[in-house]
């Protein structure tokens, strides 16, 4: 019989936190962090990192556990989420994967198979040197020559993704889009729901924007400043989340604050929308519109426990509640 998995996700500022802390307090759950930024430590306001009065006793992993310095990827993630699961599995409780990076639940949800890298670094590093020589819009254009499906679906500014996917093509000789989509036709190992909050789009954008604001307030340009003070460095996989990289300009005197902030609404409304399309495409996902429930979050923890219990996934109280 497969065990339970319970995902919770959505765009960015669409309420995932609180709903997960709420549903896991409900059903015996606990969380498994889904999100590229709060992994690491010493990143709090920026990554919009849950707090622990946030967490309310429900045990949460993958938060706070690689320094800056570390590199982060959905390998890595796949691995650490599934050794999470087990854990869960072995205290008596349900998964409830939480967070917005999409690419990251569909290779735990569906156990997706990433090739294994020969350590043949060449290829890789002329790629990155045309990235750096030429800009990531050559990279961009040369996917969209030998795999139109992933450019589609890479935004050109990911160079490390791109770089993926023309180094799996260089390797293998194969689309990394039709590997994917191979993969994504397995049937998944666990018994899941998959929850997407949505909400009508100019709210969201309105929450990112005062989200933003919020941030600015709680001290994001102290945070940036002390983590280049440590040494953090623009080409750090850390340091190319939303909100660093902009800070991290102002901080070196190509903007303005005024003008980091304004390209950080911007550019997380389309991050937002990139997030939506994403969850648009992938099967067997339940959307939750929370204009349906007026936003009362007790109306949508009943209808999903209903839900739950509907599907086979065993729902009960939690001891500690």
């Amino acid at each position: 019989m497969k065990k339970p998995l319970i995902i919770l996700t959505g765009p960015t500022a669409s309420g995932k936190t609180a709903l997960s802390v709420a549903l896991a307090k409900r059903i015996g759950g606990e969380i498994i962090s889904a999100d590229s930024m709060q992994v690491y430590r010493h990143m709090d306001v920026g990554s919009a990192k849950v707090t622990k009065e946030e967490m309310d006793g429900v045990p949460h992993y993958l938060i706070d556990v690689l320094e800056p310095r570390d590199a982060f990827n959905v390998v890595v993630f796949k691995q650490m989420a599934k050794e999470a699961v087990e854990t869960i599995y072995a205290n008596g409780h349900i998964p409830i994967v939480a967070g917005g990076t999409g690419f990251y639940i569909q290779a735990l949800l569906y156990d997706i198979d990433f090739t294994e890298d020969d350590g043949d670094m060449e290829y890789r590093h002329k790629l990155e040197n045309m990235a750096s020589l030429e800009g990531p819009e050559a990279l961009h254009r040369l996917l969209s020559q030998v795999d139109p499906a992933s450019a589609e679906a890479i935004h050109a500014n990911n160079v490390k993704r791109v770089i993926r996917a023309l180094e799996f093509y260089e390797k293998t000789g194969k689309r990394i889009s039709e590997h994917n989509e191979e993969e994504r036709a397995k049937e998944s190992p666990y018994c899941f729901a998959y929850y997407v909050l949505n909400m009508e789009r100019a709210r969201l954008y309105a929450r990112i924007e005062e989200r933003v604001d919020r941030m600015v307030e709680e001290g994001l340009v102290d945070e940036v400043r002390a983590l280049k003070t440590m040494g953090c460095t623009r080409d750090m996989v850390s340091m190319q989340g939303l909100g660093y990289k902009e800070i991290l300009d102002y901080l070196g005197g190509e903007l303005s604050l005024e003008e980091a902030i304004y390209i950080l609404k911007r550019d997380t409304r389309h991050f937002a929308k990139r997030q939506l399309t994403w969850f648009k495409r992938e099967k067997d996902v339940t959307w939750v519109d929370q204009e349906t429930f007026a936003f009362d979050r007790e109306r949508i923890l009943e209808w999903m426990i209903k839900d739950l219990e509907a599907r086979g996934i065993p729902v009960r109280k939690n001891e500690s509640e």
